[in-house]
């Protein structure tokens, strides 16, 4: 059953809740997004540029179409988040969410030039589906987006080499579940590479890494289930991202 517009909007808002409460935050940039049902070009959720993620509510996030027009709300959007998000909204039928970040082992990752390293059964989860796009600057020119999707392809996620982490879902669930263990997968590795210093740091075998991606897969049901257990956490420490 497609979820209604009021109920995107609850979500969303959650979602933003929960990354400020797990240190997700860039002040006021980055971004996340959700695809609202209807025919026609797409038409997506966006945060009003300007606000923190701990003070989003339901009825504070806009409606953008990918033609910059906001067509719903009376705030601006991040013109560098309207460009990346677009891109997805545009190219991925299947991408109803996307959530962008600017996390330290995020960024800390996507300055490696080897990238995301299977150093764990976490990231074993990600084995061949994350992307890479090359640093082009801030992402103000919109030109970018055919190349963001180009990097994507059908990928869970995309590394913004010097920049961030981008993760695409079905819904909202499924694309704040790919970013709580990518990103952790990313502070694995942050952690991995101080300890490198100590003692040696071992990669899971290609066959192996790809056996125990097989095996993520097949649970990837559970992802609804997981965030509901998100939203009950927020309902008893603030259940306002609701208003």
């Amino acid at each position: 059953m497609m979820a209604t517009e009021a109920e995107l909007r609850r979500d969303l808002a959650a979602s933003y809740r929960l990354a400020a409460m797990l240190g997700w935050e860039d002040t006021i940039y980055t971004h996340f997004s959700v695809r609202l049902p209807g025919e026609g070009e797409p038409r997506f959720l966006i945060n009003p540029f300007g606000y923190m993620f701990d003070e989003i509510r339901a009825s504070d996030l806009i409606v953008v179409d990918v033609n910059g027009k906001v067509v719903d709300g009376d705030a601006k959007y991040n013109p560098a988040g309207f460009t990346i998000h677009s891109a997805v909204h545009m190219a991925r039928e299947d991408a109803h969410c996307v959530i962008h970040t600017h996390t330290l082992p995020g960024m800390a990752v996507a300055a490696c030039d080897k990238g995301l390293l299977t150093l764990n059964q976490i990231s074993a989860e990600f084995h061949n589906r994350v992307g890479y796009h090359p640093y082009e600057g801030v992402a103000f020119n919109l030109e970018e987006r055919e190349r963001i999707q180009r990097s994507l392809g059908d990928n869970i996620a995309l590394i913004l080499q010097s920049h961030g982490l981008l993760s695409v879902g079905e819904t909202i669930a499924d694309a704040f579940q790919v970013m709580y263990y990518l990103n952790k997968a990313c502070e694995i590795q942050l952690a991995a590479a101080q300890m490198a210093a100590l003692t040696p740091v071992s990669e899971i075998p290609e066959s192996l890494a790809q056996y125990v991606c097989g095996q993520f897969k097949a649970t990837e049901s559970e992802r609804q289930m997981v965030w509901q257990a998100w939203l009950r956490k927020l309902d008893r420490l603030d259940p306002s991202y609701k208003d």
